[in-house]
């Protein structure tokens, strides 16, 4: 392959590790973190995810594309070759991380810049090959334990159709819509298993925290006296999925943070089944998160049924904010709880 050698791009307190969008749309100077917004006709860069400033700083006013910031415009909304730089921090799952860097590169202008990042234990040291195989010639680096792929888009790259076929939201049986990177994507995890199992007759109007592709809802809504259901996720493709999985009119969904369940108010009953890692890391601030938020969406005797990782020490700060505390089920590494405002 003859594609041009990347450029080292050089920015006023960053190192060679940083980005800058092409001389036509900005200076490297310019860099700061970027705008949760979606992207407007105006907008020459973006960045996806969240990478460490000190790594590959995003150009000042770039947009986020990752599906996980409500609100951001999606990757595969962006018109085919049109930007004049992008910045990734690349996901750790190989079709999701794939289906991703094939997005970015279709997105940009032949010649313009890629900076593509990972943790070298989540994808990281397989960003180089990866990028290689869509016909890029790379410059890598390494630092704090990440992998730096820098490079330019060819003007003819290959295989970008398969990469976005291998990650596109997908039909599974007995799953319903589907898309590599929701979480449990491929089955059913044996945690909202158990939650299904052990749930009672719910009527009224309620909530699902962290609703993922709607499975817990379906079930849920399977209660003929659940007269309303608000759906809540942090991740785009998981609200879609939802979307079609739950064609149901006592529905209603929300692309938001379910930490802050914001306008969620006088429930009569809340379902969840919160994750527990952040970035890769356990964060059990994030189960406490959901446990407030399910507290303040309920009525005064509205119900909670929570599963949890059998390890995960729930029980005081459930009991700190509800009245009646009950564990319900235990199965498989996880337990179920019901608990009483």
């Amino acid at each position: 392959m003859t594609h041009s050698r990347p450029p080292r791009w050089n920015m006023a307190g960053q190192d060679a590790a940083g980005l800058a969008i092409a001389p036509s749309a900005a200076t490297l100077s310019d860099a700061d973190p970027a705008i949760d917004r979606p992207l407007t006709e105006h907008d020459v860069s973006c960045v996806y995810g969240a990478p460490l400033v000190e790594l590959a700083a995003a150009p000042r006013g770039a947009p986020q594309v990752s599906p996980l910031i409500p609100g951001a415009t999606a990757l595969e909304d962006i018109a085919a070759e049109s930007l004049d730089a992008m910045v990734v921090a690349a996901p750790p799952g190989a079709l999701e991380r794939r289906y991703v860097l094939a997005l970015a590169l279709g997105a940009l202008k032949p010649g313009a810049p890629l900076t593509a990042l990972a943790p070298k234990d989540k994808g990281g040291a397989r960003l180089g090959a990866e990028l290689l195989a869509f016909g890029c010639e790379v410059e890598e680096s390494g630092r704090r334990h990440h992998r730096i792929c820098r490079t330019v888009r060819p003007n003819h790259p290959t295989g970008l159709d398969a990469a976005r076929e291998a990650g596109a939201p997908r039909f599974v049986e007995g799953l319903g819509w589907t898309q590599p990177g929701v979480f449990s994507w491929n089955r059913l995890d044996a945690g909202t298993r158990l939650l299904i199992d052990t749930l009672p007759a719910l009527d009224g109007r309620g909530a699902d925290l962290g609703c993922g592709t709607g499975l817990l809802s379906q079930a849920v809504l399977a209660r003929p006296d659940v007269s309303g259901l608000v759906l809540l996720d942090l991740d785009r493709r998981a609200m879609e999925a939802a979307r079609r999985n739950l064609d149901d009119g006592r529905t209603t969904f929300q692309w938001a943070d379910a930490r802050s369940a914001a306008g969620l108010a006088g429930l009569d009953f809340v379902v969840t089944n919160p994750p527990f890692h952040d970035a890769g890391q356990e964060d059990r601030r994030l189960g406490h998160a959901f446990i407030t938020a399910a507290h303040g969406a309920l009525r005064k005797g509205g119900v909670l049924w929570l599963v949890a990782n059998r390890h995960l020490p729930y029980e005081a700060a459930l009991s700190s904010l509800f009245a009646a505390v009950t564990l319900r089920a235990q199965r498989d590494g996880f337990k179920v709880y019901e608990a009483h405002r």
